[in-house]
């Protein structure tokens, strides 16, 4: 019998907890809509989903654990019209508030943390090699307002007696006549030891937004869900999370040459760890 099962993605501006969002705003505070760390009695840190402005100096733990956010304001969730005009930007390079130790690309971006870069608006980043004749599509600012339209769905069904997933993804909201990509994280990128570099949700893992801001993406991936305590329990994907690449580039192998807002931009996802019913084999 087929094993199916179908999740609403939370439209967000965070990748992992560090840097706090893959999304800033002109003032170079972080523009947070997901997991907040919050100072709780006795020490205690809490993580929970909300909206906020971090501060870009907030205190920067260890990877693998958290400390609170600086916030600088909470932000409603029935934003105000000064709020929903608020122009994004990517994260300058060295990635501020970052401890993910892992290189996005080894083979393309072998030293990154060497990079240094300025944060651009979403609308102005320099594409390499673009020419103004060329066409760019996205030359208006890009907003919160018109990102939290975000919605999508993801229907996961286990397929080849067991041995492979079919990953269906529909989704509306989205910024408009630009690129997007799908990447997965799997256990072993999350593990504090020494995580790995995230990796495409299939190759080529690109789909291209409407002119109203639809897509959809389709990837089948060979025993994604092996059983936890196996050997290749690592290779274990829990969450599906669909990138707004700011240069509107691929890289292959690579989800992005920096990656967590310099380059790729969170924008839906699973709002915790996933799909812990399927089971694959090799």
């Amino acid at each position: 019998m087929t094993h199916s099962r179908s999740y609403e993605l939370s439209m967000t501006t965070q990748g992992p907890l560090y840097p706090p969002s893959e999304v800033m705003n002109a003032d170079g505070h972080f523009v947070v809509i997901g997991g907040i760390n919050r100072a709780r009695s006795a020490g205690e840190v809490a993580t929970e989903w909300g909206r906020a402005l971090v501060a870009a100096d907030s205190v920067l733990p260890p990877f693998g654990t958290n400390a609170p956010y600086r916030i600088v304001r909470e932000l409603p969730s029935a934003l105000s019209a000064k709020d929903a005009e608020m122009v994004l930007c990517t994260l300058p390079l060295p990635l501020p508030c970052s401890n993910y130790t892992a290189v996005m690309a080894p083979e393309q971006q072998p030293d990154p943390f060497s990079v240094v870069r300025p944060s651009h608006p979403f609308h102005q980043v320099p594409i390499p090699d673009l020419q103004p004749e060329d066409g760019p599509k996205v030359t208006e600012p890009v907003t919160l307002g018109q990102w939290v339209k975000a919605r999508g769905r993801l229907t996961v069904t286990v397929a080849e007696e067991g041995t492979a997933a079919d990953f269906r993804g529909t989704f509306h909201g989205l910024i408009p006549n630009s690129l997007y990509t799908v990447m997965a994280i799997r256990r072993r990128d999350l593990d504090p030891d020494g995580p790995s570099h995230p990796s495409p949700f299939g190759v080529p893992n690109v789909f291209v937004a409407d002119e109203e801001g639809n897509g959809s993406y389709y990837a089948r991936l060979p025993h994604p869900f092996p059983a936890p305590g196996s050997p290749a329990a690592g290779n274990r994907i829990v969450n599906f999370v669909v990138l707004w690449m700011s240069y509107q580039m691929s890289y292959g192998g690579a989800v992005g040459h920096h990656g967590l807002g310099s380059d790729i931009h969170a924008q839906l996802r699973l709002p915790t760890p996933g799909f812990g019913e399927f089971v694959t084999h090799p």
